[in-house]
């Protein structure tokens, strides 16, 4: 059986109410607009799906709400990432129990993380949650560095540790790396999805990402997958300045944000504290770049 975990899934964004509380209504409506533009999977409560603003109770209305809408269309792989290891175990669980296709997890920090501490810590998760694990490489959530070595220990030694999803750059040559260490995983790319044509060239097996026109890279994807990579790299050329625009240090959660309210897929762009926003010449400077790259209707479904 083929693994379903393949192809291009989008990393979530968590609608809030002016109120700030999670708009359930949006959440559910937003489910459905990423699966209407053709995403492989769903992945919730990343780091941009502000999962780290969200209380436990908050994480499981979202897993919840969001699998019951899926209602089996596509795989949903639930981030479990938390500082505490029994807190990432049960909200693993819960996950799994509601019908998760797997979870993806990074190490919390450490004072003085080692390669060892590292291995233990998902050697653990994997025993306690018996699932699907995507390991997260993200030094910047955790403050630490996975090297090729250690992702290929982790691959060999823990049987639920399949998948990937890397972003520590340089991407491409980290993707060749783990590659030559061991052949057990599906890498996935992430970073906005700036670099996906390159991933794929060097064997990635899609991406997780949020980038608001998750139609565009699901036919970057296709195309390069039947071996057209001349139309591949003609879809992904022509959007390019859209996902490099999106994926803005800081303020990308923002611009995405207002990207799918613009598209009628959440009510508001409301971010939860702490969060850094944009002023009016970006909100501006959105429609422009809309502009450049062709998109008259951001809300209607590009024909690619």
């Amino acid at each position: 059986m083929s693994d379903p975990i393949r192809g291009v899934f989008n990393i979530l964004a968590t609608p809030f109410a002016p109120d700030l509380q999670v708009d359930v209504a949006s959440l559910r409506r937003l489910v459905n607009f990423q699966l209407e533009r053709g995403a492989y999977g769903l992945t919730i409560l990343g780091v941009l799906g502000e999962a780290a603003k969200l209380s436990v109770e908050e994480r499981a209305l979202v897993t919840h709400t969001v699998i019951e809408t899926v209602n089996g269309r596509v795989p949903v792989i639930v981030g479990v990432s938390h500082p505490e290891l029994t807190i990432c175990i049960r909200l693993g669980t819960e996950a799994v129990s509601a019908g998760a296709a797997g979870v993806m997890l990074h190490a919390p920090k450490m004072d003085a993380p080692t390669d060892q501490a590292v291995y233990n810590f998902y050697a653990a998760f994997a025993e306690a949650v018996p699932c699907p694990i995507v390991v997260q490489d993200l030094p910047t959530a955790n403050n630490i560095t996975l090297s090729p070595a250690l992702l290929a220990r982790l691959a060999e030694g823990i049987g639920n540790v399949r998948h990937l999803k890397l972003e520590d750059p340089p991407l491409m040559q980290k993707i060749s790396a783990v590659r030559a260490a061991t052949d057990k995983y599906a890498i996935f790319g992430g970073l906005g999805g700036m670099f996906f044509l390159e991933e794929l060239k060097r064997g990635a097996a899609g991406t997780m990402t949020g980038f608001a026109f998750t139609e565009v890279l699901v036919k970057v994807y296709q195309a390069f997958s039947t071996g057209d990579h001349a139309t591949a790299e003609a879809i992904f050329d022509r959007y390019l300045p859209l996902i490099r625009y999106e994926n803005q240090p800081l303020i990308n959660l923002a611009i995405r944000k207002e990207l799918l309210r613009l598209r009628g897929a959440i009510a508001t762009s409301v971010l939860r504290p702490p969060f850094v926003g944009i002023d009016e010449h970006t909100a501006d400077e959105i429609g422009w770049m809309l502009s450049r790259v062709g998109i008259a209707d951001p809300g209607a479904i590009l024909t690619l």
